[in-house]
């Protein structure tokens, strides 16, 4: 193999050259000059890309250096047209029969190595247990997750798990105990023999993460990661993921398939030294308190545009993870998550926690999230603490079982226009500066205000801290959206005085906010109602229809609202008309200071200047309509 750098002596100097950017080819049929992953990583060096051929490889990459630019990255990626897949797993052989249908496998501790998931117990800052343990690892029958049981007599007789998604597949357990010598992992296959099907067990904490911080510039395309023994990923902690960033800057991730994660698929997160679980190590002070803390130490660590986020994760297929498709705790800032597919999230529910949804995100400062569809989860989207001049545009959320979109405690200003939120709850606001435009929202709008919790505001465009402040509520601007109610009423108010909870079918549940909204010439369907100071509302007796189909690769959307949209006198949105954020007092706009306008639809399709068609889709036509949206 070629030296990569040269050196030549004159005198008593040494300049070194180096030599130009390289391709490294990984195979495991000896036609390439390393057989895994991890050989070639160790040789990689800035502009240098790693190719990837056909098979299976089952390593944990820990990448030893990142690239020096944009322009000059480290690019791992599967070879074009071969299926490259990289697991956290082993296959486990020679299981013997136990009792009735449960098998039995004995593995030696040396298996594992330095790391034995079925000792390692989940654990983190707002991680449920739901009143039981539960391991990083698991085991798969063909590529299927089975339940973990904590105790082996519920293999014997399983019966379904109540809060699965999936009743039948909960009827597949395992159980695990380890001693000093081996582990030993007990599982009902049902009716499979395993020593004839394909049985997996996840042995590595993740498929591709650095062990340190400031590992920059990667780029990761083309490949099936999957089956690793993540951890709870907490806000207040280190965020390790199946693919994690570790507290870098710069990374793309790209075309991947990313599947079965215990926790999180991919983390843009916080590093360990800022802190780790902060709150179960010193549960006698507040959470938020801690979180206040951690963010002030990651400023004198570093945490500006300069150092950390920028990250692209685009066009990824995530599925099959019990916490996060996507999270990040103060690491995804300046960060663009456009054209996933996210779904399956928190299907097993055996656990639970505050951390959990399809994209859930702490600070997301110039944040851009567009034309993600997110689906089968609990929450879709979240975004949680510090979201200012994040963008959420062009989205497709349904199927949720908790809400479609959740701001927490931000003071905006944050701009969520043209999405489409399907799911029983479309909108779940404990933030104030918020603006709504060109949405579809056929699920209840829920809002209250937060006065026990003292959350940061930034300059435009920043990581500084100006001061921290309770949120009141309000304050949200609602131009030109299309709300569906369930033509009923909901319960009123619920929850102590200073900190009701109301819901509403459209912006009449912000009627009492502290602070005042900004409603215009949005359309109101099926007993959804208006803010009480909007202006130009629509609110039609017709019961208009809208209805999603799901067919996989495809997802359609069948929508009749006869002539209502065009009854609504709207303007054309813009920076102008949308003002500037209550408290932070700054502007929507561009994440480089320059004015935006909402002059496109959900499809890319330019908006009319003048009376622009409210809702997503501009013009789309009259009568019973069916729209493919992906």
């Amino acid at each position: 193999m070629t030296s990569r750098t040269f050196w030549i002596l004159a005198a008593s100097f040494t300049f070194p050259l180096c030599s130009p950017a390289a391709e490294l080819h990984v195979s495991q049929t000896g036609t390439g000059q390393y057989k895994t992953i991890s050989a070639a990583a160790q040789v990689a060096q800035p502009g240098d890309t790693i190719t990837v051929h056909a098979g299976i490889y089952r390593e944990k990459i820990v990448p030893p250096r990142g690239g020096a630019s944009d322009t000059k990255r480290i690019t791992y990626q599967a070879a074009p047209g071969e299926k490259v897949s990289i697991r956290g797993s082993e296959v486990v052989k020679g299981w013997k029969p136990f009792i009735g249908k449960v098998w039995k496998a004995t593995l030696p501790n040396s298996f594992f190595g330095s790391y034995n998931p079925y000792k390692d117990l989940l654990v983190g800052d707002w991680f449920t247990d739901k009143g039981r343990p539960h391991h990083t690892g698991d085991v798969y029958l063909n590529g299927q997750a089975l339940f973990e049981s904590n105790i082996l007599e519920r293999l014997l007789n399983p019966a379904p798990y109540k809060d699965a998604r999936d009743q039948k597949a909960s009827l597949l357990t395992w159980y695990a105990e380890v001693d000093d010598q081996n582990t030993y992992i007990y599982a009902n296959f049902g009716d499979k023999d395993p020593n004839t099907e394909l049985v997996e067990i996840n042995v590595r904490d993740a498929v591709f993460y650095p062990d340190k911080p400031g590992v920059n510039f990667i780029t990761i395309r083309g490949f099936h990661l999957s089956q690793a023994a993540t951890q709870w990923a907490a806000p207040t902690a280190e965020q390790p993921g199946l693919i994690g960033t570790h507290w870098s800057k710069g990374w793309i991730i790209e075309n991947n398939v990313i599947s079965d994660s215990k926790c999180s698929g991919i983390t843009l997160g916080k590093d360990r030294k800022t802190g780790h679980n902060v709150w179960i190590k010193d549960p006698g002070k507040p959470g938020h308190t801690h979180y206040n803390e951690v963010i002030d130490r990651a400023l004198k660590n570093g945490w500006t545009r300069l150092q950390i986020g920028s990250h692209i994760v685009r066009s990824n297929t995530i599925f099959n993870c019990e916490q996060t498709g996507i999270a990040g705790s103060l690491g995804a800032v300046f960060s663009q998550i456009y054209d996933n597919h996210i779904y399956n999230i928190w299907a097993k529910r055996q656990f639970t926690g505050a951390e959990m949804a399809g994209i859930k995100l702490h600070a997301a400062i110039d944040v851009l999230i567009r034309h993600n569809r997110i689906h089968n989860a609990g929450r879709g989207l979240w975004m949680d603490w510090m979201a200012q001049g994040t963008r959420i545009t062009g989205n497709l959320l349904y199927d949720n079982t908790t809400d479609d979109l959740y701001v927490e405690v931000n003071h905006g200003p944050f701009l969520v226009d043209n999405n489409l939120f399907l799911s029983p709850v479309s909108l779940w606001d404990m933030s104030e500066g918020g603006a709504y435009v060109h949405n579809l929202m056929t699920g209840e709008v829920r809002c209250m205000p937060e006065p026990t919790r003292d959350t940061p505001y930034h300059p435009a465009h920043s990581t500084e801290v100006v001061t921290t402040v309770t949120t009141k509520g309000g304050d949200n601007r609602f131009f030109n959206n299309v709300f569906f109610g369930a033509g009923e009423e909901l319960p009123g108010p619920v929850g102590p005085s200073n900190r009701r909870m109301v819901r509403a079918y459209g912006t009449a549940a912000y009627n009492d906010s502290e602070f005042p909204s900004f409603a215009a010439a949005n359309v109101y369907f099926s007993g959804a109602k208006p803010y009480v100071k909007e202006t130009g509302a629509v609110v039609t007796g017709v019961v208009g229809k809208v209805a999603l189909a799901d067919e996989g690769a495809n997802v359609y959307l069948v929508l009749d609202a006869g002539d209502n949209l065009a009854k609504a006198s709207t303007q054309a949105v813009t920076t102008e008309l949308l003002g500037k954020a209550k408290v932070p007092q700054a502007g929507y706009e561009n994440p480089d200071g320059t004015p935006l306008a909402i002059d496109r639809d959900y499809f890319g399709k330019a908006r009319a200047a003048v009376s622009p068609t409210p809702g997503p889709f501009e013009k789309p036509g009259s009568g019973a309509l069916r729209l493919q949206l992906w």
